[in-house]
């Protein structure tokens, strides 16, 4: 009978619980899933990393190749990061072309690494106006319930940090490349930037909302801070958030953000050892 009403007249279900100060999945309003990140999880790759954000799941593998700079960028390499969302990870996605989400997704994604310099596209040239590398981050949702911004930053992030590129002997003159696969450098990571997301459904800031919560939400936003530092808050259309709203969802984002950077590097020594 429960579930037929949730069926039937899901605001009314999630207002009752919310006005009790809980939610449907037993969170309290203010309280975030648990958190899952496995580095290393594709072997044919340059650089993986899995994460999981209660029952979302983001996939992303990293592949280097070589090829020619921007003409107004001769010194700087490429990252590249595209999202699929298969209909294999919710049933709103369907076969065909990249959906609208996964579009939006993929620019934000490239929109952070941007804004918040956390990477340096300097370090994959190898010869300036010649050579330099292309990191291809492809993302797969496996499983979508929610907060993807977050999985996807944490998966791309988590596998930056493991991207190994080999050394290459470049002879511009002949343009004849070695590359030596038995000699790799980690690529340089200048800081974590972590993605929080957020709705609200009435009055009510839902921390970490799952897939029906964003869709009954007036708003959803996200929230990107690299340490201590905004980045960005990214929030398309819906309800105005009051100022001391906002505050607070930073505020609650800044330790967040540290909890999932310890995690990273958890992950990531498992890793290397």
């Amino acid at each position: 009978m429960d579930e037929q009403f949730r069926i039937l007249h899901p605001i009314k279900y999630y207002r009752d619980h919310i006005n009790n100060h809980i939610r449907p999945d037993g969170r309290e309003l203010n309280k975030f899933r648990p958190v899952l990140v496995n580095i290393g999880s594709i072997n044919t790759s340059d650089g993986s990393a899995l994460a999981k954000v209660g029952d979302t799941t983001v996939i992303c593998g990293i592949k280097a190749e070589l090829c020619s700079p921007k003409v107004e960028s001769p010194d700087q390499g490429f990252l590249i990061p595209n999202v699929e969302l298969p209909p294999l990870c919710s049933s709103k996605f369907k076969p065909g072309p990249p959906s609208e989400e996964a579009q939006v997704v993929t620019q934000l994604l490239a929109d952070i690494v941007k804004n918040s310099k956390c990477f340096d596209l300097k370090q994959l040239c190898i010869c300036h106006e010649k050579l330099v590398w292309c990191l291809f981050a492809d993302l797969i949702c496996i499983s979508y319930d929610g907060s993807l911004m977050d999985a996807c930053v944490i998966a791309l992030m988590g596998a930056l940090k493991s991207v190994q590129l080999p050394l290459v002997d470049y002879d511009p003159a002949i343009d004849n490349k070695l590359v030596n696969e038995e000699q790799k450098n980690f690529v340089n990571i200048q800081g974590i930037p972590i993605c929080t997301t957020f709705s609200m459904f009435d009055k009510n800031i839902l921390y970490d909302p799952t897939q029906e919560e964003e869709n009954l939400s007036s708003c959803t936003f996200n929230v990107v801070l690299m340490e201590d530092k905004l980045c960005s808050v990214h929030k398309p259309g819906g309800t105005p958030i009051s100022e001391q709203n906002l505050m607070e969802c930073i505020e609650v984002s800044k330790q967040r953000t540290n909890t999932i950077c310890e995690l990273i590097d958890i992950a990531l020594k498992k890793n290397k050892t």
